[in-house]
């Protein structure tokens, strides 16, 4: 039975497709037959990912919006797919939106796309003008340039981090001006962004949101929800992750989320274009792999349990040795694989006695707290009088989050 189960999973992924191929089915859809939904939330979060710079009007100009099909005549159109990690899917994806009425009337305005290295931030964010009049504002999630992965795991001590000071500025910014209902949304830090944004923007602007969306954007600590006004726009946040999601359960406990399948494995299927679409809706899973949920219960609570002091010197430390790769962002850093890791390891050797010294409690608690969590887990099983055969099952279906290895 669990291997007819498994057969037919992999069956249904085979068949199911993706956002492109979403865009290529109901794109001569307008809104008007087909109202936004969490596929298109999807499709408008990855297009905040294309480099617009000179080509969208800044926030700070004062410039009606451009259509996204008059870029194709632009100068710098290649431009948009710098990033050499989905160049050729990003591409596909705007190809197949021009091909249809329902997205070839996007309008876009007020980009802005900061990389400051000093305050260790990358914030990017974008208005869309949707066809039948709805405004979405879609904040990049984390790009390829180290700082802006420095950011992120700043987040885990610092709040506000100015990504997320700028969030609130930018919706304030923009809303102010147009002032009609929209949505919010993005993938990954930009999912956390638009939560954090709706949280703290003045009440005017928040009483105009449809809904919020976080793309498997990683979540907050407890103090700043208690100290934020969640509990004011908590029915109108809609988190979807994939099946074995990691970034987007960071600092998550007891929320409500929607969870889809991916034909990837792992940590992959962060990537937006491994999510599985089937009759115009992603494909939906019952709930995140149970050895994901306690990896993901272990590093929160592993987080939560170090003062920030320990945290920062962990987060600073860790990217003091990557930086010594001297590569400007993550690309660069993998192209040159080798000679990047030989900077890294010479920078290991160079951290002082007493950051080194931190640094082993710190992993040494990692370990302490994920024994811990193995031990209950073997009492809680043997006081249920759970079968071994129960639960080699379930390791068997879990073992498909992990890719084979040959």
């Amino acid at each position: 039975m669990i291997s007819f189960q498994i057969d037919w999973t992999e069956r249904g992924k085979a068949m199911a497709g993706t956002i492109i191929d979403y865009l290529r089915k109901y794109g001569d859809r307008s809104f008007g037959e087909r109202p936004m939904n969490d596929v298109d939330s999807l499709v408008l979060c990855q297009l905040a990912y294309l480099k617009f710079d000179g080509m969208v009007p800044d926030i700070r100009e004062n410039k009606p919006f451009v259509y996204l099909k008059e870029l194709r005549e632009h100068s710098d159109f290649d431009r948009l797919f710098a990033d050499v990690r989905f160049e050729k899917s990003n591409r596909a994806m705007v190809e197949a939106a021009l091909a249809g009425r329902r997205f070839n009337t996007l309008r876009l305005n007020g980009y802005i796309n900061l990389v400051e290295k000093e305050w260790e931030t990358q914030f990017c964010a974008v208005t869309f003008l949707l066809e039948d009049g709805t405004i979405y504002i879609a904040f990049r999630g984390t790009d390829e340039t180290i700082v802006g992965w420095k950011e992120d795991f700043n987040m885990a001590f610092l709040s506000p981090v100015p990504g997320q000071a700028y969030s609130v500025k930018y919706l304030n910014m923009v809303m102010g001006r147009l002032r009609r209902p929209f949505y919010v949304g993005g993938h990954s830090k930009g999912g956390n962004l638009a939560v954090y944004a709706a949280m703290k923007c003045i009440p005017g602007v928040r009483e105009c949101i449809l809904k919020i969306y976080s793309m498997d954007g990683p979540g907050f600590r407890p103090e700043v929800l208690r100290e934020g006004d969640y509990d004011k726009i908590a029915d109108r946040v809609v988190k979807i992750l994939p099946h074995s999601s990691m970034v987007g359960m960071l600092f998550e406990r007891d929320i409500r989320y929607q969870v889809v399948e991916s034909r990837s494995f792992g940590l992959a299927q962060h990537d937006p274009y491994s999510w599985l679409v089937e009759e115009g809706e992603f494909v939906q899973a019952e709930d995140i792999y149970e050895r994901r949920k306690r990896m993901n219960n272990t590093i929160n609570e592993w987080i939560l349990s170090l003062n920030e002091q320990q945290l920062r010197t962990f987060v600073d430390t860790l990217y003091q040795v990557i930086s010594a790769s001297q590569a400007e962002d993550l690309i660069e850093f993998t192209s040159n694989w080798k000679r990047s890791m030989n900077r890294v390891i010479a920078a290991l050797k160079e951290v002082d006695e007493q950051t080194a010294r931190i640094l082993r409690e710190i992993v040494r608690s990692l370990f302490e707290i994920a024994g811990a969590h193995m031990r209950r887990e073997f009492s809680e099983r043997r006081s249920s009088g759970k079968g071994h055969g129960k639960h080699k099952s379930r390791r068997t279906e879990e073992s498909k989050e992990v890719p084979p290895t040959e």
